[in-house]
């Protein structure tokens, strides 16, 4: 055994197709309006998930803004929207049980549909992610 094999990478998902956030939230722009999750990795950092406190849809979010309140038994994390428009739908089976967040956080666990505002977001593609959380 090399000593590189102690530096294994996370295996974790990070889906090509997405764009990412420093703040370990990931956007669908490819869909109107844009979905908005957390990354598997801010999930296990994360634990199981207990609370989801959800915006109203209809409200207005600015990239940066503390848009949804993540309760796990370890921590309470906002999360940062990285984009800025207006919230469409927020993500009821989420709100009900927010476990479906840790056992499928790109697919079942989004959390916001939110219809863009023109302006191009500063976001980060699946390799520059990678690097981040490496």
């Amino acid at each position: 055994m090399n000593e590189d094999d102690n530096e294994q990478p996370l295996n974790l998902d990070i889906p090509d197709h997405l764009e990412y956030s420093e703040e370990h939230v990931w956007v669908d722009r490819s869909v109107d309006p844009a979905i908005i999750g957390i990354t598997e990795y801010a999930a296990d950092q994360l634990g199981e998930l207990v609370f989801v406190d959800m915006p109203e849809p209809g409200s207005r979010v600015e990239a940066g803004d503390e848009v949804v309140e993540l309760e796990s038994s370890k921590a309470v994390q906002p999360l940062i929207s990285p984009v800025a428009g207006t919230i469409r739908y927020v993500n009821h089976d989420v709100a009900d049980d927010p476990s479906v967040v840790n056992g499928d956080p790109y697919g079942e666990g989004w959390i916001l549909k939110v219809e863009l505002d023109d302006d191009e977001p500063e976001l980060l593609s699946a390799d520059e992610y990678a690097k981040i959380v490496k």
